[in-house]
C-alpha cells in the first residue's frame, strides 16, 4: 500500500464518522452514548455536530495535504491518548456504548494505517 493510499483511508475514517456526527448528531447520541449519560437536547446535538465538523475538516485536509514519514509518525503518536479515552469512557465510566466504540475501531484502523503510511513514506524518501 502506498503512503498516499494510507492517507486517503485515514481521511475516509474522519469523513465517515465525522460526517455521521455532523449530519445526524441525534442519531450518534442515541446509538453511541449509554442511556445513563444520554441527553439528546439541542445543545448536545450542536456540540456533537461541532465535533463532526472538525473531523470532516481534518478529513478534507488529509485528502489534500501530502504527508511525509514524519507526519505519519506524529499522527500515530497523537492517536495514543485517544485509546485511553475510549478505554476510560467505555470500561471505567460507561459513557460509550458498543456502537460508541466505533471510535476505538476508527482509531485502531487509523493507527495501523499511519504505521503503514510511515513505512511507505520512509521507503519513498530513501528511494
Amino acid at each position: 500500500m502506498t503512503a498516499r493510499t494510507s492517507q486517503y483511508l485515514i481521511a475516509a475514517v474522519f469523513l465517515v464518522l465525522g460526517g455521521w456526527s455532523l449530519f445526524a448528531p441525534g442519531h450518534v447520541i442515541d446509538l453511541a452514548i449509554s442511556e445513563a449519560y444520554r441527553e439528546n437536547t439541542f445543545l448536545t446535538r450542536f456540540i456533537m455536530a461541532c465535533f463532526g465538523s472538525q473531523a470532516v475538516l481534518f478529513g478534507i485536509m488529509a485528502l489534500v495535504v501530502r504527508w511525509n514519514a514524519r507526519g505519519f509518525a506524529l499522527f500515530a503518536a497523537a492517536l495514543i491518548p485517544f485509546f485511553w479515552f475510549n478505554y476510560y469512557f467505555h470500561y471505567e465510566v460507561p459513557v460509550l456504548t458498543s456502537i460508541g466504540m466505533l471510535d476505538f475501531a476508527g482509531n485502531t484502523v487509523m493507527f495501523v494505517l499511519a504505521i503503514i503510511g510511515w513505512r511507505a513514506a520512509k521507503a519513498d524518501e530513501l528511494a
